[in-house]
């Protein structure tokens, strides 16, 4: 019984929606799909901090920023409690992908490596984000959205905060990416497609669209100002 005056529970805050049971209730496939999207992002945000030649305690904090941003605005905006605060692995994995990059020469890294740990965290992000979302029973328009969320958010942290220019910002194909692997999987379930197989058919046709944006310089039409013309 609800006393007056007294805040109205939310059954979504009330439900154990804790990061590891949302997961495991899509399967363990998706549990891993979403670490390795968690450690790829933390660790190109980890890289950003060695290009700055920064402390052990700011590639820590790239890291984490990264790997943890785009999840934490799809659950505040969802409604449902905040992954890494219900589950620590998330942070433990973030810390280790910067002791990775602290340790290991970056010259030993390919030049465009963050840019292909970017691509693939952002194909899998977002497959794993609009998963989240339909589970806790959104609509699929809003799950999409939570996908590009998910998926985009951390680098834009990490370009803000390495003071770089953001990906997001050029004609080049990057949302895109994301808004086709959140899109696709949301489709696929829809038609009842097992979920494994959606979340591997996204990830994959997300993930190839960005490669062939970064590899053949595909890009969208921007827009000109007529001033320009």
């Amino acid at each position: 019984m609800v006393r007056a005056g007294s805040p109205i529970p939310n059954p979504r805050l009330t439900a154990p929606l804790a990061e590891a049971s949302v997961l495991s209730s899509l399967g363990p496939a998706f549990a891993l799909l979403d670490y390795a999207g968690l450690c790829l992002f933390a660790l190109s945000g980890a890289l950003a901090a060695a290009e700055k030649e920064q402390t052990p305690i700011t590639f820590a904090f790239f890291a984490t920023a990264t790997g943890v941003g785009g999840g934490t605005i799809r659950d505040l905006v969802i409604g449902v409690p905040v992954f890494w605060v219900t589950d620590q692995t998330a942070l433990l994995l973030c810390l280790a992908m910067a002791g990775v990059a602290w340790l290991t020469d970056i010259r030993r890294w390919p030049t465009r490596s963050m840019l292909w740990l970017d691509a693939v965290g952002l194909a899998a992000y977002a497959a794993v984000g609009a998963a989240k979302a339909l589970s806790v029973g959104v609509g699929p328009l809003i799950a999409i959205v939570m996908g590009v969320f998910t998926a985009a958010m951390g680098g834009v942290i990490r370009d803000v905060l390495a003071h770089q220019p953001s990906t997001i910002l050029g004609p080049e194909i990057y949302i895109t990416a994301a808004v086709v692997s959140a899109s696709t999987y949301v489709m696929l379930v829809s038609l009842g497609i097992p979920l494994i197989w959606a979340g591997a058919f996204a990830v994959m046709l997300g993930f190839g669209l960005r490669a062939a944006a970064m590899t053949r310089g595909w890009q969208l039409p921007h827009y000109v100002r007529k001033s320009d013309r």
